[in-house]
């Protein structure tokens, strides 16, 4: 009987694991091994065994650097926005309501990024919004092919992302908690800071570990909204990759992200166990 169960279990997950192993595992092996070559003569990949591409990094410190920086920075500024928009859809629209405003919080995701983008260059552009400030006697600024353009690009493109989650878990909150804190004298900030929020942390850690993976991978926005000014690292692979021909040094960069989001994954899962073992402490009290 053992067996057997063996056997269905080895079936059932046999094609996810070959999906898995074809699709995620090989092109990784693949690229970590690149990254220890160096550029051939008419550029792509030459065989050798060196870490001479790993010791120039710095040459792209740049782009590491905006990607560490923006990457975080775009998915706290998502967070601070999603979590009371999530906790108003979740907790104090009616039913009637709420389907309708959840739609129109994906409805951006029905337009493609690209068209999306083209519209921020103009709201951020010369006769967008500095064009309105200047009218107004608020200075002449410059908005568009900055970090900052680019951090309200991600903030919008992203927002929904971190949204549902956070949604999710308030909308499977058990009322009665609050109801219980109230009727035992908790003023409403109280209930918010003991109930809601631990009970809510673990869609605030699923959207943003997903915020922040993608956008450490971006490329799209920063070229667009950067205006070549802004470079991410997904930049800088397309740059190595297609145009430099420099595939060795973009492995060794592709290796170095891939290695930044394994360590914050190993940290998001610790997260989790410490947020499960709070959310029992609270439902136990």
């Amino acid at each position: 009987m053992a067996i057997s169960q063996r056997m269905a279990r080895a079936i059932l997950l046999a094609p996810a694991g070959l999906w898995y192993a074809v699709l995620l595992v090989l092109p990784l092996i693949v690229v970590l091994v690149y990254s220890f070559g160096e550029r051939g003569a008419a550029g792509g990949y030459a065989p050798a065994f060196t870490l001479a591409q790993y010791a120039n990094l710095g040459a792209r410190w740049t782009a590491l650097q905006n990607t560490l920086l923006l990457a975080p920075a775009g998915t706290l500024a998502a967070l601070l926005i999603a979590y009371p928009l999530a906790y108003f859809l979740a907790l104090r629209v009616t039913a009637r309501w709420r389907t309708t405003l959840l739609v129109l919080v994906i409805v951006p995701f029905w337009t493609s990024i690209l068209i999306r983008s083209y519209a921020w260059i103009f709201l951020l552009g010369g006769r967008g919004i500095p064009q309105l400030l200047s009218d107004l006697g608020l200075g002449d600024l410059r908005l568009i092919n900055t970090p900052f353009a680019v951090l309200v690009g991600i903030v919008y493109g992203y927002l929904p992302l971190m949204v549902f989650p956070i949604y999710v878990s308030l909308e499977k909150l058990d009322r009665r908690l609050l109801e219980a804190a109230g009727d035992l004298g908790a003023p409403p900030w109280r209930s918010f800071v003991q109930i809601t929020l631990p009970l809510s942390l673990p869609g605030v850690a699923t959207g943003s570990m997903l915020v922040f993976i993608l956008l450490m991978g971006e490329y799209l926005i920063p070229q667009m909204l950067g205006g070549g000014k802004v470079f991410f690292v997904g930049n800088a692979l397309v740059d190595l990759f297609l145009q430099s021909r420099n595939w060795a040094f973009g492995s060794a960069l592709a290796v170095t992200l891939v290695a930044i989001m394994l360590v914050t994954v190993t940290l998001y899962m610790r997260f989790l166990k410490r947020i499960g073992a709070a959310r029992d402490d609270v439902g136990l009290m």
